[in-house]
C-alpha cells in the first residue's frame, strides 16, 4: 500500500450540509437536493419525498435499474431515484463515505451537464474525519466484460486509476488516463458535460413527449454538449471532452460498490449498462476481490 492510502485510513463525512436546486435531464422537473453529514457506517443514502412520505434508497450496486441514458436506483419499496452518477462520482473523488441526500423529485439535477456545481458545493461544505476505519475493495484478479466492440476490465493495483477510450464518428479516437484523485477529478473530469448527437436527441425528445416517458425532456444547449456533425456546438471544454465524461460516469457507477476501489480499469466505448455489468461480475466472484 502507498502513502496516500495510509494517510487516509478513516471514514469521513461532510463538515456542513448544503442545498442545490435544478432540473432533471430526463424528467425536466425541478428538484431541490439537500446533502447532509451522516454517521460512520451509514454510507450514501437517498431519501426521496414521495406520495406523502419519505422513502430511503441506499446508493448500492444491487439496486441498479436499467433506465435510458443514466444510472437509476430502485429501492426495496419500489421508489426510484435516477441520474445519480455525477453526484456519486463527486462523493468518490472527494473521499466522502457517509451522507444523506434528500430530494423532492425522482431525478437529481443535471445543472450544465457536468459535475462542477457538485464539486463547488463539496469544497465549500468541507470534509470531516470520523472515528471509524475505512475499508477498501482491493481487486485480486482481472475481471472483464464485453459487448461487441465495447469492453471493460479491472485488474489489481494499489490505487484507483482509469484508462478510457471512445471513438465517435467524425471525431476519431479520444483517450484519457490517470489516477482518480480529488485533484484530477476536479480539473480533468468534472468539467466534462453529458453529450449527444442532435440527430438522435431530437427524435428521442419527440418520442418522450408523445409517449409520456421521461427521456431527455430537460436536454438543451445549456444542459448538454450537443454534437452536430463533426463539432460540439459552442466548442468542447478542453480536449477529448466526451471520453472524459464517460470516465466521470464510470467513477460514479463504481462508487455504488460502497467502498473505495483499489484497481486499474481499462474502458473502451463503455456506458452505464456495461459499467454495472462489470460491477456485478466482480462482486459476484468472491475470489476476485477482498476488503482491506
Amino acid at each position: 500500500m502507498n502513502a496516500v492510502i495510509r494517510l487516509d485510513a478513516g471514514q469521513s463525512t461532510l463538515d456542513e450540509a448544503f442545498t442545490l436546486s435544478g432540473r432533471g435531464l430526463h424528467t425536466g422537473r425541478a428538484v431541490t437536493v439537500r446533502v447532509s453529514p451522516a454517521e460512520a457506517g451509514t454510507g450514501i443514502v437517498f431519501h426521496r419525498a414521495w406520495k406523502g412520505r419519505t422513502a430511503s434508497v441506499p446508493a448500492l450496486w444491487h439496486l441498479y435499474e436499467t433506465q435510458p441514458l443514466c444510472t437509476a436506483l430502485r429501492g426495496p419499496d419500489g421508489t426510484l431515484v435516477r441520474t445519480v452518477e455525477h453526484l456519486m462520482a463527486t462523493f468518490s473523488a472527494f473521499g466522502i463515505d457517509n451522507a444523506t441526500v434528500e430530494l423532492d423529485a425522482e431525478e437529481l439535477p443535471i445543472f450544465d451537464g457536468s459535475a462542477l456545481l457538485w464539486c463547488a458545493a463539496f469544497s465549500q461544505a468541507g470534509r470531516r474525519p470520523l472515528a471509524a476505519a475505512r475499508r477498501r475493495l482491493s481487486v485480486r484478479r482481472t475481471v472483464e466484460v464485453r459487448d461487441g466492440e465495447r469492453s471493460l476490465h479491472i485488474e489489481p493495483s494499489d490505487r484507483f486509476s482509469i484508462a478510457g477510450e471512445l471513438a465517435l464518428a467524425k471525431f476519431g479516437a479520444m483517450r484519457w488516463q490517470g489516477e482518480i484523485t480529488r485533484e484530477s477529478f476536479v480539473s480533468a473530469l468534472a468539467p466534462s458535460r453529458s453529450f449527444g448527437r442532435l440527430k438522435w436527441a431530437v427524435p428521442l425528445k419527440l418520442y418522450a413527449y408523445v409517449t409520456g416517458r421521461p427521456v431527455l425532456r430537460g436536454a438543451n444547449f445549456r444542459t448538454t454538449a450537443a454534437i452536430l456533425g463533426d463539432r460540439v456546438i459552442g466548442g468542447m471544454r478542453g480536449a477529448n471532452e466526451p471520453v472524459r465524461h464517460r470516465i466521470l460516469d464510470l467513477v460514479g457507477d463504481l462508487a455504488l460498490i460502497g467502498h473505495p476501489v483499489l484497481g486499474h480499469v481499462t474502458a473502451r466505448h463503455t456506458g452505464h449498462r456495461l459499467n454495472h455489468a462489470l460491477i456485478a461480475a466482480l462482486l459476484r466472484d468472491p475470489t476476485a476481490w477482498e476488503l482491506v
